[in-house]
């Protein structure tokens, strides 16, 4: 048998460079998640700034970079309180959605034919433009706060509905007769074998749901055109339009953006919290 060189552990040397091996790349994967879209928002930063310098665009038409943030930091307090309300009704909306399409998943994956009855129906919430239906909440719901609630959950609700039942109904045929065979109840058979299998459905739906509160809060917004003290974004961004005040209307789009992103991270933290130490799809390392 070859012998290790002096000073050089003979038995465990492959194992302990194979581990050294995965710490030393986990961390540069983890760096390059954030650096690389750093890298690529510092040049499309520079390149517009690069753009309206040297074509001379006047703020009111397209405003330079550097002018955005400036007036983000000038109107700062006007812009957090309207931050503070779409972020409340964005956040309750998107509780209501999850709520309301986790039960209904529920139920549709009971039946067969409750779903086949019901889910066109939830197509249909999915398909109608909320422009349309947003006036008549607005009309038959008299608390404002509650309409444009009601109105961001429809836009946020069918993605928790296709992807929780999508889950539920993708379990593993032979683990269903495992269950079968031990007669195992409904209630039993959804909490051990249905919920694990949807998790990752369910968290992937909860992504593309955060996002869409956003939206359709947004959306809402700009249909109930409220003004008043307590008005979103929205309203900032309407009247920044009126007034012709342009860098202040990116500056509220900026910050509508930055929200969206911070909640699709907060969603994507929450899926690895839950399905880092088993699931495949957290696991992998491609």
């Amino acid at each position: 048998m070859r012998q290790a060189p002096a000073g050089q552990p003979a038995a465990c040397q492959p194992g302990h460079r194979r581990g050294e091996r995965v710490v030393s790349t986990a961390k540069p994967r983890h760096a390059q998640r954030v650096l690389y879209p750093a890298l690529v928002a510092i040049v499309l930063l520079g390149a517009w700034q690069g753009l309206v310098t040297g074509l001379k665009l006047p703020p009111y038409l397209v405003p330079s970079p550097v002018l955005m943030l400036q007036t983000l930091v000038t109107d700062w307090a006007a812009l957090f309180t309207a931050l503070l309300v779409t972020l409340k009704i964005t956040v309750l909306s998107f509780s209501m959605a999850v709520l309301v399409g986790v039960l209904v998943s529920f139920v549709f994956v009971q039946s067969r034919a409750i779903e086949t009855a019901l889910f066109p129906y939830a197509v249909l919430l999915q398909v109608t433009p909320i422009v349309a239906v947003a006036p008549l909440i607005i009309i038959w719901v008299k608390n404002p706060t509650a309409s444009l609630v009601l109105c961001a959950a429809l836009v946020a609700l069918f993605p928790i509905i296709s992807n929780t039942t999508l889950g539920l109904r993708s379990i593993d045929p032979d683990l269903q007769s495992y269950f079968a065979m031990n007669r195992a109840s409904r209630v039993q058979t959804l909490w051990r074998l249905r919920i694990p299998s949807a998790l990752p459905y369910f968290f992937g739906g909860l992504r593309i749901s955060s996002g869409l509160a956003l939206i359709g809060a947004v959306v809402a917004e700009f249909v109930a055109g409220t003004g008043g003290a307590a008005t979103g974004l929205a309203y900032q961004i309407l009247m920044a339009g009126y007034q012709l005040n342009i860098p202040r209307m990116f500056a509220a789009l900026l910050l509508i953006s930055l929200t969206g992103v911070a909640l699709f991270v907060l969603m994507a933290w929450l899926s690895r919290l839950a399905l880092g130490s088993w699931h495949a799809s957290e696991l992998s390392r491609d």
